[in-house]
Order: structure tokens, then C-alpha cells, then sequence
């Protein structure tokens, strides 16, 4: 049966982001779909809501799941996104779960301060877009360089996406996940400080610490990402034929 790969982008980028497991998905003919939150990408005049975002990977995955089986890959806000929906009380149908860079509970200091910067950022002549190219730069490899900017930066949707994300109860949602799931960390990804917690919280999750690598994993180590779907695509396959 056909496995479905479902991605979804973290805050201020796009679909653009996933590019690169697209392609790798693509040469080994498995079926892939990146899709656009609200205020993001080819959606960026619209506004970001959690009810849009929800809306938006429920209605991806149901449409692959008449296709076969679903694996749900989410980025940052993506993922958290995603954990609150794979760990919804209406199970959806999916089928396996990689979340990466997402393993942190979004309340209290850290999200005020993660907002805090990010509205100085947002005062700083262009955005702050040149210290944001300029680390860019210096941090991901060519091959993938300009898949974040791709679709361009979803500025305007940034502080009230970041601030609705503080209603998820991300607790009761990860104790009702029960499909294999993978977290994915960068060594040094500042969202790692409730990893061994989600863990704890998910059955049949595993974590990946991949090393020298910071909260941007897909693209600073795409081959290393590659190599977990496929990992998620194998555990699928295998669990199929034992059912």
C-alpha cells in the first residue's frame, strides 16, 4: 500500500522549505505533499489562525489517506502544529509522525521572549532581513541556501502565529499519540529543553540528536533528514506486513 509523505513548514517560511526531501522523496517514486499554512508562502495575504492551520494539514492528510497510508513530517511550528493534531481526541489518519525542532512547550518566558525578539527584529530596517541572510549564509549549505526564502517570509503572520500557539496542550496531545513517531533535534537547536519529556510522553517515539546542527535540520543536514523518512518509510512498510 502507498505511503503518503505530508510536510508541513515552520513559522515565517513556506512549502519551499522541504524542497530537498521532495526531491529525494520523488526519486524513490513515494508520493509527497508540502502545503502552505495560513499567511505563509502562496497563502501569505491571508490571515493565520489555528483554525486555518489545522484545516489546512487535516485537509492533506485525508486527501492522501485514500491513497494508502500517511506520514506526517512537521517542522517548528509545523510540528507543534502537527502534535497537537496527531494527539487530537478524534484520532486523524495518520500513520507514522517525524517532529522536528519542536520539542519545547510554547508558554511563559520562552514564548515571550522568542516574541520579544522577534518584534525587534521586525523594527530593524528590512526586518532585520540582512542578519537573517547573513546567518543563513553562514550556516546552510549551498544545495539548500535558498529554499527557507523561496516563498518569501511570512513577517506579518509571525507574532500571531507565535502567540496563538500558546492554547495548545501539547501534554494531553502527545500521551494520545500512539503511531511511530520520531523527534528530531539539531545538537544545538534552542527548542530542545523539553525533549526527554515528549519522549517519555509517546510510546513508540525515538530521538534523534543529529550533532553540529542547529534548529533549521531539514536544511542544514538534508541528507541526514532524507535518511530518518526513510527510516519512518521502512518502520511503516514493515509494520504493514506484520499486520
Amino acid at each position: 500500500m502507498t505511503t503518503t509523505v505530508v510536510m508541513v513548514h515552520g513559522i515565517r517560511t513556506s512549502a519551499t522549505m522541504w524542497r530537498a526531501q521532495r526531491e529525494h522523496l520523488a526519486a524513490l517514486g513515494v508520493p509527497a505533499v508540502a502545503v502552505d499554512l495560513p499567511g505563509h508562502g502562496t497563502r501569505m495575504s491571508e490571515e493565520f489562525t489555528l483554525e486555518g492551520a489545522f484545516a489546512t494539514i487535516d485537509g492533506a492528510v485525508r486527501e492522501a489517506a485514500t491513497e494508502g497510508h500517511v506520514l506526517l513530517a512537521g517542522h517548528s511550528m509545523g510540528g507543534l502544529l502537527s502534535i497537537a493534531y496527531v494527539g487530537a481526541e478524534d484520532r486523524p489518519p495518520v500513520d507514522g509522525f517525524i517532529a522536528a525542532s519542536c520539542t519545547a512547550i510554547p508558554r511563559g518566558i520562552g514564548l515571550r521572549t522568542y516574541r520579544t525578539l522577534a518584534l525587534g527584529f521586525n523594527r530593524l530596517p528590512n526586518r532585520g532581513s540582512r542578519i537573517s541572510e547573513w546567518v543563513l549564509d553562514r550556516t546552510l549549505p549551498a544545495e539548500t541556501r535558498t529554499d527557507f526564502g523561496a516563498g518569501g517570509y511570512a513577517y506579518d503572520a509571525q507574532d500571531v502565529a507565535l502567540r496563538s500557539l500558546s492554547v495548545l496542550d501539547l501534554l494531553a496531545a502527545l500521551r494520545r499519540i500512539d503511531v511511530p513517531t520520531w523527534f528530531v533535534n539539531g545538537q544545538f537547536d534552542q527548542l530542545r529543553v523539553n525533549e526527554r519529556l515528549f519522549v517519555s510522553l509517546v510510546p513508540q517515539s525515538e530521538l534523534i540528536v543529529v550533532p553540529r546542527t542547529s534548529h533549521l535540520v531539514t536544511a542544514m543536514r538534508p541528507r541526514v533528514f532524507n535518511a530518518v523518512i526513510d527510516l519512518a518509510l521502512a518502520t511503516l512498510r514493515a509494520d504493514n506486513a506484520r499486520a
